[in-house]
């Protein structure tokens, strides 16, 4: 192959003017007279010219990107060099172009090595781009997102292709996890409670989207008056999105009494709780609640492969997910607690006692408070006994008393998962308030916005890009899901799975020394 000639252009002489002009600015007696703020706003303009003019200049010295081996496609085709061809790259500085020579043959697809050296993507928008556009979908609305976008950077992203791209993002949510659990060990020196807890929450959906069963109802409400007049517009609009969490936690035993001090300023002053470690949260209106669940027990099993945490399950009440959870235990033999929320046990308890003390301030709260101390001392088969003796004794009506039959049967029904005492002495926690909080951030804060109603893929990727960045795993996604789309779009088109070698277009004599290169240093955290 015969050696390129060294141009005569510097590349870099647009750069080199730009920032001429810059500092000739910053000198003048103009930039005297401007206000910080305004010279700030300047300079973020001028400067990301500069970078745009910088990566375009760098990007010029790199084309055409000859190959100096032979080319060979993943089947073994050899190809040879066709004409130089140029594509535009939206990077977050604006739009640069790349000039690529491409290597083919008959009846195969043009491959450029230049692209594969550079990981451009297939699509105009670079991966800096992109990964921007999924932390803003990730954060807020589509349209603010490419507002943002526009305002911070020189990329413009139109609605469709920001949709587009927030889609591609998300693509290898579950391929990252399940490459971490295979590549990754666990930490033995996490918190020896391994809590697991679901949940679910409704997102208004495109009527094409929604679940078979949703979709009839919400066909059969069309057809009515109410629906035309356009009141309750959302009923039968939502699939249920399945949440979990998993997270590790110190013990932290404690008394009924502790948990339901006579005055609050007691609680306040006692020791601190443990707070969630290495919580993993995530959310899918794609998967059924069985499949997120089976995915939370493998997210558990490699967090403890030994099986040396204690496994408790926190759950609303929602029996499905209890026979889910029992039956993948008993699968795998692990001895999990599951233990149904506090709080939901606290609400039956207090409709319980208004519906005792009718027209009372005091007695209600008295009466709740001596109730709850005993469930919390496992005796939630008693105090269902009680409240129907106590029903009775009033005489009162089957109306009057249903709060109170409700309350009975609700502590009954799940006496085998309110087992308190012992979860208290073990230091285990009987609350869910992590996944309740992981449905209004994860899901409410972003999903439910007003107006919104969502595309199956739309919102199923939007809640992935939401989970990783609660989970603190955004960055390690991203970085994993640039090597997939090298693989896909690069690699696995050559032979051998590598993209051949290319030569720049400057002679070695035109190229930096290593002394005057500078050094690259990067930010505490950066990889």
């Amino acid at each position: 192959m015969s050696a390129l000639p060294c141009p005569l252009a510097d590349p870099f002489a647009a750069a080199d003017q730009a920032y001429a002009t810059i500092t000739e600015f910053l000198r003048s007696e103009e930039a005297w007279q401007v206000k910080h703020s305004e010279l700030e706003r300047q300079l973020d303009g001028m400067g990301r010219e500069l970078m745009r003019k910088l990566l375009q200049a760098h990007l010029d010295l790199r084309q055409p990107g000859q190959a100096i081996e032979p080319v060979r496609d993943a089947a073994g085709t050899a190809l040879t060099p066709t004409p130089v061809h140029g594509r535009s790259l939206e990077s977050i500085f604006g739009t640069v172009e790349v000039a690529r020579t491409g290597y083919g043959a008959a009846g195969t697809l043009s491959l450029h090595p230049l692209d594969g050296a550079l990981h451009l993507p297939p699509e105009k928008y670079s991966l800096e781009v992109r990964r921007r556009v999924a932390i803003e979908a990730a954060k807020s609305s589509f349209d603010e997102g490419i507002k943002t976008l526009g305002m911070y950077t020189g990329a413009h992203v139109p609605k469709r292709q920001f949709e587009q791209q927030v889609i591609g993002a998300a693509q290898d949510f579950e391929a990252f996890y399940a490459d971490r659990q295979t590549r990754a060990r666990a930490d033995p020196h996490t918190a020896p409670i391994l809590v697991l807890t679901v949940d679910g929450k409704g997102v208004v959906m495109r009527p094409e989207d929604l679940r078979e069963p949703t979709q009839r109802a919400a066909a059969a409400r069309a057809k009515t008056f109410t629906a035309r007049l356009g009141g309750r517009g959302r009923l039968h609009a939502k699939r249920m999105a399945s949440v979990a969490a998993i997270y590790t936690v110190e013990p932290f035993a404690r008394t009924p009494q502790q948990i339901l001090p006579e005055s609050p300023t007691l609680q306040e002053t006692g020791p601190a709780r443990p707070r969630p470690e290495h919580k993993r949260v995530w959310a899918s209106l794609a998967q059924s609640p069985e499949a997120v669940i089976r995915e939370m027990f493998e997210e558990a099993a490699h967090r403890d492969p030994t099986r040396q945490k204690r496994w408790v399950a926190l759950v609303d009440g929602n029996l499905p997910q209890i026979d889910h959870l029992q039956q993948l235990a008993e699968e795998r033999n692990i001895p999990l607690i599951i233990l149904v929320d506090f709080i939901h046990v606290a609400q039956y308890v207090w409709k319980a006692a208004g519906a005792l003390f009718p027209d009372q301030e005091l007695a209600p709260d008295r009466w709740t408070r001596a109730h709850l101390l005993e469930i919390l001392r496992g005796k939630a088969s008693l105090v269902a006994a009680g409240i129907r003796r106590s029903a009775t004794l009033r005489e009162m009506a089957a109306a009057e008393r249903k709060p109170v039959d409700d309350c009975a049967d609700y502590l009954l029904h799940y006496s085998p998962y309110l087992q308190y005492d012992k979860a208290l002495a073990a230091g285990v926690p009987i609350a869910t308030g992590v996944i309740e909080g992981t449905c209004r951030h994860l899901v409410e804060d972003r999903m439910n916005l007003t107006g919104a109603r969502w595309s199956l893929t739309g919102a199923e990727a939007v809640l992935r890009l939401r989970a990783l960045r609660s989970s603190n795993d955004f960055d390690a996604c991203w970085k994993f899901h640039e090597q997939q789309e090298y693989e896909r779009h690069h690699a696995s088109h050559y032979a051998d799975h590598r993209v051949p070698e290319t030569v720049p277009s400057v002679a070695s004599s035109s190229r930096p020394s290593p002394r005057s290169r500078l050094k690259i240093v990067r930010k505490e955290g950066e990889s």
